[in-house]
């Protein structure tokens, strides 16, 4: 690896990253050093792993390169001190002396790669790039995960819930890349909102995001809201109009309730999708347009599909990546959380004080099915910020539709459950009451223990907060 055998490809990368290179022989690392000034990296070396070491913790470089064998601190020692200091530097070792012994070790310590010297140099390079772009990687989700923390219009995207964690994760693992994103959840679970999420989390955030309602649109016009149209292209056409995916250009499009959309003017879509190329109605020539797509809807997409309302092989171009969000119903645990972030925000909103909520208020808003979401969620909330003229909201600044037909001591099963989260909730009251005493909750439901300790593994929780109701 010292000398090169052929001139290697210049490859630099966008922005230059640090590389150490850890070698006690002089000549291969100066040879080293050179290939990676070369390859437009900024490389740095140290003759022994103690140098390294000191290297490592004050500059903390994205690659380090290093001899296995040195003496004193040796390259898997510099690896395991690297390693409890910090995850995000890649490790590459090198050796003159390979052993399967030394590769399982070192991969198992967390190293990238491991290279034996000698080996060609183009290899070396190729390493390098993978694990810078893993570096790279790694740091976009760091800043996704951050910015989702602060993002979101309908309430952020707040929950602590399993279900909610893994939205959160796939919407992070999504956002960055440029793949169509098809969303599916009932009407007011925040579709729009996932959308606006992803695509400020994308490389075209400085771009437009458009956001269009195919289900609100005549049908004699939404091939022209799409795509646009020329002077004198139909009756009323007084003027050129850009479509949808001109104003979007470099940006996102979202097509919501997708499957509202008339057959002809998804025809044209999907050409357009599978082309990146747009014609304005009565236009002679096309447009190229670099834009994601994402799509929503609140019905079942293969059930629009076997009915015939959504063409199939549009809906298998824009289901790329499917999001299905949960209802709120199927995610109770978070109410409180979100309720709380909700009022902060609608507090600013109507330049009210932050409200607190009554723990009777929330143990209503636990027995309501919530049929309209975080939207009908939203409403209520609003509805209560305005109307209550101290610091905490109490039952009777919610809606007359939470408040009507309960008690504080009746266990009601609101009209709107399923059979399955009726269930649900009737065995989570039973155990709240019971302090979680899971022998007299069972007693009480007329059900084995073993019953409920399977029940309970299915709804992944271990126990309920005492007097709460869930």
């Amino acid at each position: 690896m010292a000398q090169p055998a052929r001139k290697l490809e210049h490859s630099s990368p966008a922005r230059k990253q640090r590389v150490l290179v850890v070698e006690d022989d002089e000549r291969v690392r100066s040879a080293l050093v050179s290939l990676l000034d070369e390859w437009g990296y900024s490389a740095d070396a140290a003759s022994d792993g103690t140098a390294a070491w000191e290297k490592i913790s004050a500059s903390h470089p994205a690659v380090v390169v290093s001899d296995l064998q040195m003496p004193g601190l040796s390259g898997l020692d510099l690896l395991r001190k690297t390693r409890e200091f910090s995850q995000s530097t890649s490790f590459v070792m090198l050796t003159g002396h390979g052993t399967i012994q030394n590769a399982v070790e070192a991969t198992r310590l967390g190293a990238f790669d491991f290279l034996e010297k000698g080996t060609d140099p183009s290899r070396l390079q190729v390493v390098l790039r993978n694990c810078l772009d893993r570096h790279e990687s790694e740091r976009q989700l760091q800043i996704a995960h951050r910015k989702l923390r602060d993002l979101g219009a309908l309430g952020k995207l707040v929950g602590q819930s399993r279900k909610m964690r893994q939205l959160t994760s796939l919407i992070t693992l999504v956002a960055p890349s440029a793949a169509s994103v098809l969303i599916t959840g009932e009407s007011g679970t925040g579709k729009e909102v996932v959308a606006r999420t992803i695509h400020e989390l994308s490389p075209c955030r400085s771009n437009a995001f458009v956001a269009v309602n195919c289900a609100a649109i005549p049908e004699s016009l939404i091939e022209s809201e799409l795509f646009g149209h020329e002077k004198g292209a139909f009756t009323g056409a007084l003027e050129s109009r850009m479509g949808c995916f001109e104003l979007a250009q470099g940006g996102t499009l979202l097509l919501d309730e997708i499957g509202e959309m008339p057959h002809t003017a998804q025809a044209k879509l999907l050409r357009v999708l599978e082309d990146s190329k747009v014609r304005r109605l009565g236009g002679k020539s096309e447009v190229a347009v670099a834009v994601r797509v994402l799509a929503a809807t609140n019905r079942s997409p293969e059930e629009a599909v076997r009915t015939g309302a959504l063409r199939g092989d549009l809906y298998y171009r824009l289901n790329v990546v499917h999001i299905s969000l949960p209802p709120l119903r199927e995610h109770l645990e978070d109410l409180e959380l979100l309720a709380t972030s909700l009022i902060e925000d609608l507090c600013r909103k109507h330049n009210r004080p932050t409200k607190a909520l009554d723990p009777e208020a929330l143990r209503l808003m636990h027995h309501y099915p919530w049929p309209g979401n975080v939207r009908e969620l939203r409403n209520v909330l609003e509805r209560a910020v305005v109307t209550c003229a101290g610091d905490t909201i109490m039952p009777s600044n919610l809606s007359p539709t939470l408040t009507d037909g309960h008690d504080s001591d009746h266990m009601g099963v609101a009209v709107g459950l399923t059979l399955a989260d009726a269930e649900r909730r009737f065995i989570l009251q039973t155990l709240a009451s019971t302090a979680n005493n899971k022998a007299r909750t069972a007693e009480i439901l007329g059900i084995a223990l073993k019953t409920l300790h399977n029940k309970l593994k299915e709804y992944e929780i271990e126990q309920v907060p005492v007097g709460s109701a869930v």
